[in-house]
């Protein structure tokens, strides 16, 4: 009674599971046809990502509907390599992109992050030149910037704002800069830097320039 019901169990998680993996399918393959470069960009992981669910649950599906346990086994030896490998990337990730250290350096706003405070490992792809320059025109596209003037109608509001890591970093120069804030999309900048930091004198009020080319908005 309690292997029938195991089995029940399984089979009917992995038919729904294939259910969904066939919508992230469908979904890759309606980014593929996008005019949007950005979503076109993650059509191979997605469809990718939708694959590798399915067969795992075709497997898995298939083991318990017919009680094969050769199927079964290989069913949850994949499943753990998976589990093993989301774990793998997660503490990659963490490693990678830790930037803890960036809410407390002296003299930076909320938000406001130094690209020395990721591992150098972040950093050799972000200096690619290359996938920088796939990345920014997604920024551009995004109107997180543009959109800044719209959600804070008054200076007060704006520098009271508590902005996300692409507001703070992209859409306006470092806070060590010293540029004056005229309005949420533009500043002031024919007063000399404060600083020598190089961001200060990337930052242009253009809105396709900004602070896209700016360490800290990488």
């Amino acid at each position: 009674m309690g292997m029938g019901t195991s089995t029940f169990v399984t089979r009917w998680i992995n038919f729904l599971t294939m259910l969904l993996a066939i919508v992230v399918i469908i979904f890759g393959v309606w980014m593929s046809t996008h005019h949007d470069g950005c979503r076109k960009s993650l059509t191979v992981p997605v469809i990718g990502l939708g694959a590798v669910i399915f067969l795992i649950s075709v497997v898995g599906f298939l083991g318990a509907l017919k009680n094969n346990s050769i199927l079964l086994w290989i069913y949850l030896i994949t499943l753990f390599f998976v589990l093993v490998g989301i774990l793998v990337f997660t503490v990659l990730v963490f490693i990678v992109t830790n930037n803890g250290s960036g809410h407390s350096v002296t003299g930076l706003r909320y938000k406001e992050y130094q690209l020395q405070d990721f591992s150098s490992l972040f950093l050799k792809e972000l200096n690619n030149s290359r996938n920088w320059e796939r990345l920014k025109v997604c920024l551009v596209k995004s109107e997180d910037c543009n959109n800044l003037s719209k959600k804070y109608k008054t200076l007060k509001q704006y520098k009271s704002a508590k902005l996300s890591p692409i507001e703070a970093g992209c859409c306006r120069p470092p806070s060590q800069c010293g540029y004056p804030a005229v309005n949420a999309s533009y500043y002031d900048l024919t007063f000399h830097p404060v600083s020598p930091n190089n961001d200060c004198k990337r930052y242009k009020n253009s809105r396709a320039i900004k602070c896209y080319d700016c360490d800290s908005c990488k």
